[in-house]
């Protein structure tokens, strides 16, 4: 083992034994579908023993969205949610090319996958940006381009400024279908809710280089759990983790971090772009709900570039696959193995959830770093 992961681990079964008087483990949710996956590859959980339990939190963005907005793209790969009536596309326009980051494609919804819709004809192209999805707008102006916007706070300002950038070009043949959602609601409503218990937070670094640190200072005080940002590689998570029982053994609750990345109020010129494209709207999650104030909607300034209103899409009704437990995977109600599909209906080739899908998603980890293991 290396030598500074060695002695993270020391450390951290050292304050665990301070803590053992406690009657069960010590619970730290990671709230970055990134962490999870380092947990999994790194054989974290075995390094750190009995005394420490991790547990999956609402941090892959693939794996929070709500199933019906899967639905609503499907509908639109497929023609069948018609374009209401507007200057900016043709009554006899053919069905809009859906611009969508890979993970996206092989999710499944009630009437099947991006995949399956491509399969039948449906113009589905992958993604690596938001400005690349302009770009395509931009080569195929006989079409309509829809961008699929899906994501935290780390990938909306790359949406907010594809829109703007579409505006300055007067691109009338770019949209896109929000559903970016901000992190600290969701695990505010994960406390509420009271049925997960959850010690502390290993805060996730990507979202939090954005929004600084001290987003998470409410949640520590007022929920009094300690919320740490942590970088990616496994002596980060391990340095995050070892914060996080420091401030249990000396019983504090505050927002820090260890990842030097990230500073105390974030990207201001990130924030402000957020500011100045989207608003706070209450939106669904999966497994939790509807969550006040925590989805971005764009502003009435930018509402030409709305696909929700530039078509004519199915009602939004949550619902999840038959048998999948994705939504208690990901509040920490269950562990992937410990759902009955896992590994058997549900595979990465063949999967019934988002969270076998997607590259950050607890099943995908669980059965590629943790099968043989359990």
């Amino acid at each position: 083992m290396d030598k500074v992961l060695a002695e993270s681990c020391e450390k951290i079964h050292k304050m665990c034994r301070s803590l053992a008087s406690r009657a069960r483990p010590v619970r730290i949710m990671e709230v970055c579908g990134t962490h999870t996956m380092t947990i999994a590859r790194g054989g974290l959980r075995e390094l750190l023993g009995p005394g420490i339990k991790l547990i999956s939190g609402p941090g892959c963005p693939v794996c929070v969205t709500d199933q019906s907005y899967m639905d609503q793209a499907i509908h639109l790969a497929r023609g069948d949610a018609p374009a209401k009536a507007t200057d900016r596309v043709p009554g006899n326009a053919p069905p809009p090319i859906i611009a969508t980051y890979g993970d996206m494609v092989r999710v499944p919804g009630r009437w099947g996958s991006l995949a399956e819709a491509r399969a039948q004809g449906a113009d589905v192209e992958v993604v690596y940006s938001a400005d690349q999805a302009v770009a395509l707008a931009q080569r195929r102006p006989e079409r309509q381009v829809v961008f699929l916007a899906v994501g935290f706070e780390t990938t909306a300002p790359g949406t907010a400024l594809a829109v703007r950038k579409a505006r300055e070009l007067g691109l009338a043949n770019f949209s896109v279908l929000a559903a970016h959602k901000m992190i600290p609601p969701a695990m505010q409503a994960l406390l509420s809710a009271g049925d997960v218990q959850v010690d502390g937070f290993l805060c996730p670094g990507h979202v939090s280089v954005i929004l600084g640190y001290l987003a998470y200072e409410q949640i520590a005080r007022e929920y009094g759990r300690p919320c740490v940002v942590a970088g990616f590689d496994p002596g980060q998570v391990l340095e995050g983790i070892a914060a996080v029982l420091e401030q249990l053994v000396e019983g504090e609750s505050a927002a820090q971090t260890v990842y030097p990345s990230v500073s105390a109020g974030g990207n201001p010129t990130a924030r402000k772009l957020l500011d100045e494209v989207f608003l706070p709207v209450d939106t669904a999650w999966r497994a939790l709900g509807v969550i006040p104030h925590s989805g971005m909607a764009l502003r009435d300034e930018y509402a030409e570039f709305d696909a929700e209103k530039r078509y004519a899409l199915p009602p939004a009704d949550a619902y999840e696959m038959p048998g999948c437990h994705c939504g208690d995977v990901i509040c920490g109600r269950m562990e992937p193995a410990e759902c009955e599909l896992f590994a058997r209906r549900c595979t990465p080739r063949d999967p019934v959830g988002p969270c076998m899908v997607s590259t950050e998603g607890a099943c995908a980890a669980a059965y590629k770093y943790e099968r043989g293991r359990q």
